[in-house]
């Protein structure tokens, strides 16, 4: 008779946040997928197949989104006690906004007996950057919570998982400044139960990791690092295959910036290989604001299937870009780089920061109002700046003693969680609000749309849909961050601990409101967005359509436009793009002379 195989469950939470009235954010439909808990669950089912524990136990993994299903603590804990009691739970790729709640439901286990770690950004960040554990850190190692800080990679799990199996996990595992080599680590592989939860049934993995730049409110920097690391075309296609497998076409690659990426051609000319044979394949990526400089970059993407790019404009004043360093986006060559990727069918997304010292309400829904007009952007994605734990920023507030909101469930980007020295707060908490709606006003809205049929894209129900899942879908739902989904779900016993239990009356009206808005009132809005969309492009005068934004004006457009007249250091990157321009101009005259001087020179000797 074969001995009694024993079982030890691994289950992988990526935590939510809570919202402004205390309840975990779920959806039907949640964005973006987790590539944090893609790559631990490729992680674990390595450790799994190698059999880390031994070949008599078997390890049963579960991954939960918590943006997209809800965790049943009472109902985990049973599954686990009924196979022996032996399991670790791990809250993965844990930022900071999320950390409260991870917390929150990692007590609940550990109130159970089982033995629960917390690992991601917000741990990784600030153990890499502060001198010592913050309090909330404290807090959950004094629960008996263990940290682990660093990515996984390189069987660095292994000592986890069996510290766990015997019952001992340490307090903390440090791999802190420790990047690991991509190549020939497990990928990144969700089951597709997980992805079937997202809003276009699509995957994520990333090709690389790492960053060159040094931007002060950045955290991803300080925990992956700086020097690039990537993954093989091999590996690509492996990832590639296994989701096409599961009737899986959409991915969002996660890469920081895929441009920075130094393996960028050979992952690009695998992904054409592969549509010439027949797989279809629809992107999104990260870039920087000059990818038009990389020579074929652009036009390699988009055969490689990139239909969606989002790219980090930040600002349009230079002087707020110095500000946190972020020295690489020049906005003379905005225009130049929108205009690039606009002659393919490409979507674009521009992330945007508001709440610079510097910046009034007036500056800041003006430069909104100049970014309409004079700029080819599609989507609009506003943030607030922050101090986020792991960022130079926050380690620079923090020695200064300048006050931050202790609340961590406020670091989404979206909530003011410092003073800021012009505005006053209760004015800047609606500011958020009154700045994204600037930009998604139904003139605009329209304007979008016409400006992409006229340069002949065929992304017109995409288009239609981003513009109301961040503009309309947004304000629908007050919910104005990448958290964004479709059909809110809540649950009255879930409420975040230290607020009340709402009457069952209260929380139905709240469930009711949920309900109207956001399946009937969104799908009215949804489909009038793409009614629209359908109209102009039905328009057969539609390529004659014309504004600034899409009318390349030469070198005149330095003196017309007001994204260089009038903003804060608009007139100085002026100048030093034509003092740079001339230089690189001398330099070409000189290297043609002197060609020319070596051609007559050659048959004299």
């Amino acid at each position: 008779m074969a001995p009694r195989r024993s079982k030890f469950h691994v289950v992988l939470i990526k935590p939510t946040r809570y919202d402004d009235a205390g309840y975990p954010i779920h959806w039907t439909r949640s964005p973006l997928p987790s590539n944090a808990l893609a790559c631990m669950y490729g992680i674990v089912d390595d450790c799994r197949r190698r059999q880390v524990l031994g070949p008599d136990v078997d390890i049963e993994i579960t991954a939960i989104d918590e943006s997209n299903f809800r965790v049943r603590v009472p109902y985990l804990v049973r599954k686990v006690q009924k196979d022996g009691g032996r399991a670790l739970v791990g809250m993965v790729g844990v930022q900071s906004n999320q950390y409260p709640r991870a917390l929150d439901l990692a007590l609940q286990f550990r109130q159970a007996g089982l033995q629960v770690a917390i690992g991601g950004f917000h741990v990784s960040g600030c153990i890499a950057m502060l001198d010592e554990l913050t309090p909330e850190l404290k807090a959950a190692q004094d629960a008996g919570i263990s940290l682990f800080s660093g990515e996984a990679e390189e069987q660095r799990l292994d000592e986890v998982l069996r510290d766990a199996w015997s019952g001992a996990l340490k307090p903390h595992y440090d791999y802190a400044g420790k990047a690991p080599p991509l190549e020939g680590q497990p990928l990144p592989l969700l089951p597709a139960e997980n992805v079937s939860r997202t809003l276009l049934n699509s995957s994520s993995f990333d090709l690389g990791r790492g960053c060159p730049f040094e931007c002060s409110f950045c955290c991803i920097i300080n925990v992956q690092g700086r020097k690039s690391r990537y993954r093989t075309p091999d590996e690509l296609e492996t990832i590639v295959r296994a989701n096409v497998a599961m009737g899986i076409h959409e991915f969002f690659i996660t890469d920081d910036n895929l441009a920075r990426n130094k393996q960028w051609e050979p992952l690009l000319d695998r992904l054409i290989v592969l549509r010439d044979q027949g797989i279809k394949l629809s992107l999104q990526i990260q870039v920087d604001t000059l990818t038009h400089r990389i020579p074929g970059f652009i036009d390699k993407a988009v055969r490689a299937g990139v239909d969606k790019v989002f790219v980090g404009l930040e600002n349009i004043n230079p002087e707020n870009l110095a500000h946190v360093k972020k020295r690489q986006n020049r906005i003379t060559e905005y225009r130049d780089m929108l205009l690039a990727w606009k002659r393919h069918p490409v979507v674009i997304t521009c992330g945007y920061i508001i709440g610079f010292p510097k910046d009034t309400r007036a500056s800041i829904l003006h430069d909104i109002d100049i970014l309409k007009r004079e700029l080819p952007i599609d989507i609009l994605y506003l943030t607030m700046l922050t101090p986020l734990p792991g960022s130079e920023d926050h380690k620079r507030a923090l020695a200064s003693g300048t006050w931050m909101d202790p609340d961590l469930n406020k670091y989404d980007l979206c909530h003011r969680v410092i003073h800021h020295p012009l505005i006053p707060d209760d004015e800047y908490d609606r500011l958020f609000a009154e700045a994204w709606q600037r930009f998604y006003t139904p003139d605009h809205v329209e304007r979008v749309l016409r400006r992409a049929a006229a340069l002949g894209s065929n992304k017109k129900i995409t288009t239609a849909n981003r513009l109301f899942y961040y503009g309309r879908l947004t304000q629908i739902y007050g919910e104005y961050t990448i958290d964004m989904g479709l059909g809110r779900r809540r649950y009255r016993a879930d409420r975040r601990p230290g607020l009340p239990r709402e009457s069952l009356l209260a929380f139905s009206r709240r469930v009711l409101r949920d309900f109207t808005h956001g399946y009937v009132r969104a799908f009215i809005e949804l489909r009038r967005h793409q009614r629209q969309a359908l109209r102009i492009w039905a328009d057969p005068n539609r390529h004659a359509y014309k504004d600034l934004a899409i009318t390349p004006t030469g070198d005149a457009e330095f003196e017309t436009l007001e994204m260089y007249r009038e903003t804060r250091g608009g007139a100085a990157a002026v100048a030093k793009h034509r003092a740079n321009t001339e230089l690189r101009l001398a330099a070409a005259q000189a290297r043609t002379t002197a060609a020319k001087a070596a051609e007559t020179a050659a048959p004299n000797a």
